[in-house]
């Protein structure tokens, strides 16, 4: 028992040393631009010095050889992105522009799998509360999003140069996602789905299943996008 204890200290010490120089020869790019392939291979990695140090019948030699041979295989992923530009965009992913001048790019999202509210989520990330405020919005390869703002949301504040004060900011809500009401949102604002409709109809949308998101701030209009 005292033996199984000792192999497994050491085997654990030597395999998070490993990995720990490993890290340190592939640069902080694996951490902080986690690509999809880093995720994948990251956790095959894992699961190989996983399996390893518990297995009794596998030896250190095993674990160094393991790791040794799946820092050699990323570095050559590195080494053939770096050289080959047309490799880049299979192995680490291309940025897509979700929000392009203000408009949803409904293709898009459905490419890239993200659904409304996961977006809102991202943006909310940014400090951005309202997509009306967004003027192109770039989900970048790694899964996060950036945010170039309109520039009314970027200009400075009237309070920055003057000595009045803003009025208090509304909370931008959407009554419209995917087509289909936000109930809970539009009990929040105390609207109508009559006045929704009306103004719908003023914008030559005929229903809201043409509608892939509708924002209220408090008044009209709404920041509408359509699907097409």
């Amino acid at each position: 028992m005292q033996g199984n204890f000792f192999q497994l200290t050491v085997e654990l010490t030597i395999g998070f040393l490993a990995l720990l120089v490993i890290t340190k020869i592939l640069g902080k790019t694996q951490i902080n631009q986690l690509t999809p392939f880093d995720f994948i291979s990251s956790i095959v990695m894992g699961e190989l010095v996983g399996n390893a140090i518990f297995d009794e019948e596998i030896t250190l030699v095993y674990i160094l050889y393991a790791v040794s041979l799946w820092a050699v295989l990323i570095s050559g992923i590195e080494f053939m992105t770096q050289k080959k530009k047309r490799t880049r965009s299979m192995l680490e992913g291309q940025p897509s522009i979700i929000i392009r001048e203000g408009i949803l790019d409904y293709n898009a999202l459905k490419k890239n799998r993200l659904d409304l509210n996961q977006l809102q989520h991202m943006l909310r990330d940014k400090d951005v509360f309202s997509m009306r405020d967004v003027h192109y919005a770039i989900l970048e390869a790694n899964g996060s999003v950036n945010v170039l703002k309109t520039p009314q949301a970027s200009a400075a504040l009237k309070s920055d140069v003057t000595d009045e004060l803003p009025p208090p900011p509304v909370l931008p809500l959407a009554v419209i996602l995917d087509g289909e009401w936000v109930e809970d949102n539009m009990k929040e604002f105390n609207i109508s789905k009559n006045k929704i409709l009306r103004h719908l109809h003023s914008k030559n949308i005929p229903d809201i299943d043409r509608v892939l998101y509708a924002e209220w701030n408090g008044e009209f209009p709404l920041h509408i996008n359509t699907y097409k």
